[in-house]
């Protein structure tokens, strides 16, 4: 059985993984399913879940008031890094182009774990346009083993950055090429 754990903090991550996180809630003999949240807009992320009956197992609650990115992202990494440490997932499983999802792919990478990366390859290539997205996604889509991208023109341009297509099992042998 593989533990995936789907990490999201914001509405539109939320949305967006609820039909994968509900499509593996039906194989609980397949999937250990868990969802944690940073909650990085939580009163938008809960009206979703709740919408979805989504109940994270994981709630970091890691908003605070005038945080700055950088703030955010320092204590996203080390309480998403403990989370790791304690629930050992197989594949983690991010959306988008949000802080959430480049920290949680980022600490996963530390781990050795694999990232599958939902809207996967899209890109403006303006790295102020918009900000940050534009670099958290770039900086995912280097961390992603498995890439999820939902158009042509995404995936020509992982194919352009040399995102490998395929990745092997074993974290040892699993491609380097850089994706950004």
């Amino acid at each position: 059985m593989k533990r995936i754990l789907s990490v999201f903090g914001t509405r539109p991550e939320a949305i967006k993984l609820a039909p994968v996180v509900l499509e593996l809630q039906k194989h609980p003999d397949r999937f250990e399913n868990l969802v944690c949240v940073t909650a990085q807009h939580r009163q938008m992320l809960d009206q979703v879940l709740d919408w979805f009956e989504i109940t994270p197992r994981y709630d970091l609650n890691l908003m605070r008031p005038d945080q700055t990115l950088a703030e955010f992202a320092g204590r996203a990494l080390v309480a998403i890094g403990q989370l790791y440490e304690e629930v050992g997932p197989d594949v983690v499983l991010v959306q988008g182009d949000t802080s959430t999802a480049m920290i949680a792919a980022l600490g996963a990478f530390y781990r050795r774990t694999p990232v599958g990366h939902v809207e996967a390859g899209l890109r403006t290539r303006d790295r102020y346009n918009p900000f940050p997205e534009e670099i958290n996604r770039r900086v995912v889509g280097a961390l992603t083993t498995f890439h999820f991208a939902p158009t042509a023109q995404a995936a020509a341009a992982l194919r352009a950055e040399q995102c490998p297509s395929r990745a092997s099992s074993s974290p040892a042998t699993r491609s380097s090429t850089p994706c950004s």
